[in-house]
């Protein structure tokens, strides 16, 4: 895949990582860059297309598809965090956490395939995270939705292959924006996944693991349960 001269969309556009994907495809030469938000007037990047897009409503997402029939590019980068944990946390956060980042990413791909096929094949980035591969009470619905969200990746790839798409996973941890404002932990720059992530589109990457804490815990999973989750050593 090539940035320049590509088509892109990038859901959650507006802001955070999506925002930096948006500024960064226009950076590299991107023909036109589609940046989607619930609401678009609150996208700020000079030289890309506002358009509406709520990830969680089939109807907006239909509508944007029709809109967009040029794409060659799409990143499900559109996310949410609840904070909801195992034992407390509300069930209809569960399920915001699963609507957007399951069903979702399913959504926006399934109506944007067609048009992905008719441009040639293209190529689709989800944005996923460590905690696909990991959790904590704490954290544990925003989890469990990268998680499975991790579990459609895999089955897109191969849904999705035979028409000439390919479907790339980008993996990473803390990322310096509005969702992590509150946390005291390293963070890294999302203009710098940004760069790393289209990189590795352009050299054929599917799986892209952005940051060392994402390949620690990627090399955990081939180990025992206790490497991952030390605290189960002293039962």
């Amino acid at each position: 895949m090539n940035v320049h001269d590509s088509v892109a969309l990038v859901t959650g556009g507006n802001r955070g990582l999506g925002d930096r994907f948006v500024r960064a495809l226009l950076e590299n030469g991107a023909r036109k860059v589609y940046a989607a938000a619930r609401d678009p007037r609150r996208v700020t990047a000079e030289g890309a297309v506002p358009i509406a897009l709520d990830v969680t409503d089939p109807d907006s997402v239909r509508a944007a598809a029709r809109q967009a029939q040029d794409v060659t590019v799409l990143i499900n980068n559109a996310g949410s965090n609840t904070g909801a944990s195992v034992m407390e946390g509300d069930f209809a956060d569960f399920r915001r956490e699963y609507e957007t980042h399951v069903l979702g990413t399913l959504g926006v791909t399934r109506e944007f395939a067609p048009v992905l096929a008719r441009n040639g094949g293209g190529q689709v980035l989800n944005v996923l995270s460590v905690l696909s591969w990991h959790t904590f009470p704490g954290a544990a619905a925003y989890s469990a939705a990268k998680s499975a969200a991790w579990s459609v990746t895999n089955a897109l790839r191969l849904a999705l292959r035979p028409q000439g798409t390919t479907v790339s996973a980008l993996h990473v941890g803390y990322m310096d924006t509005d969702m992590t404002r509150m946390l005291d932990v390293p963070k890294t720059d999302p203009a710098d996944i940004a760069r790393i992530a289209l990189k590795a589109l352009e050299e054929g990457r599917e799986e892209i693991i952005a940051d060392e804490v994402s390949r620690q815990i990627k090399t955990g999973l081939s180990g025992d349960l206790e490497l991952l989750y030390p605290q189960l050593a002293s039962r």
